[in-house]
């Protein structure tokens, strides 16, 4: 059994080839149930979430076990643990253990990256990233596998954590700085990014510019919103799976409210890597909409334990 800590996993993980490694098991496809929830004890909950291949090419199993402890920030610790345990889809032999931290916000960014290749304007060149956490950390440098950014502006609730993740950004050669005025920088932006805990909107469809794409990450629950009902509402409205039109409140809200129909969805990821569905014209504004599979979970362990000979 080969077993990746949080540097090699991340290693392993090159956006370029993560991107292509998401865009071909969307095309090829793979089995997904539904993931399952456990509450353990007192205060932790457990996500178990496994996917296996099928068709072509040797067969995988896996499955990210993901442990979310409310206390934990008042313990010192990350709110959220996961391991990945990746497996032979015919022998059942345990093949690796990889960091389920790394593989969680990468694949995530890569995702968004993979839906912006497709969506937003071959000429963007402003990103701005809502958000300073592990997701929000890597998004500038997805957007890079895809897009040649000009400048990255970064902008989180504590001004602190994005002046810090900025200078961390320009450290490394990005063209990032912090953004102290939100809307303005939403206004700049050709791309908006927005990987928060928000549970009311921080974006307002009035400061989306015209042909502006957004990326909608954090939003996982009913009770999460980072976007008003004029974010969703005339535009080209896309998801990563069907799961999103039922568990994100981004959507599930202005549904409710009668200011979307799931009739406006245009399509998923899958739809968009296989070109069954084709965008609407760049003119027009594009967002997605992601809540994460279990799919790209294996593709990128797959990436992974396939890195090391």
């Amino acid at each position: 059994m080969k077993t990746f800590d949080a540097a090699a996993t991340c290693k392993a993980l090159q956006f370029g080839p993560l991107i292509a490694a998401l865009d071909q098991m969307f095309i090829a496809g793979c089995s997904v149930p539904p993931r399952q929830v456990h509450t353990v004890g007192d205060g932790v909950q457990s996500l178990v979430m496994p996917a296996w291949t099928a068709g072509e090419g040797r067969p995988y199993y896996g499955v990210k076990i993901v442990n979310v402890a409310a206390g934990n920030r008042a313990r010192g610790l990350p709110g959220l643990f996961a391991t990945y345990q990746l497996f032979d889809g015919v022998t059942g032999e345990q093949l690796a253990l990889i960091d389920g931290n790394e593989i969680t916000s990468r694949r995530t960014a890569a995702a968004s990256a993979l839906a912006a290749a497709r969506l937003a304007r071959a000429d963007a060149r402003v990103l701005l990233v809502l958000g300073t956490g592990r997701v929000g950390s890597v998004l500038p440098h997805a957007y890079l596998a895809v897009r040649a950014l000009e400048r990255i502006l970064v902008w989180d609730r504590d001004a602190a954590k994005a002046r810090a993740l900025a200078s961390e950004l320009a450290s490394s050669g990005l063209p990032a700085r912090a953004a102290p005025d939100l809307e303005r920088a939403v206004r700049e932006a050709d791309i908006v990014s927005a990987a928060t805990a928000a549970t009311e909107p921080l974006v307002l469809g009035a400061w989306l510019a015209a042909g502006s794409h957004l990326d909608l990450i954090g939003s996982y629950m009913p009770s999460m919103r980072e976007a008003d009902d004029a974010c969703v509402r005339d535009c080209d409205l896309w998801v990563d799976t069907p799961e999103a039109v039922g568990k994100s409140g981004d959507l599930t809200q202005p549904i409710a409210s009668g200011a979307l129909s799931r009739d406006d969805v245009k399509g998923t990821l899958e739809t968009l890597c296989r070109g069954d569905v084709r965008p609407g014209t760049r003119a027009r504004r594009t967002v997605f909409k992601s809540v994460g599979t279990a799919l790209e979970d294996l593709a990128a362990a797959i990436l992974v334990y396939e890195s090391q000979p």
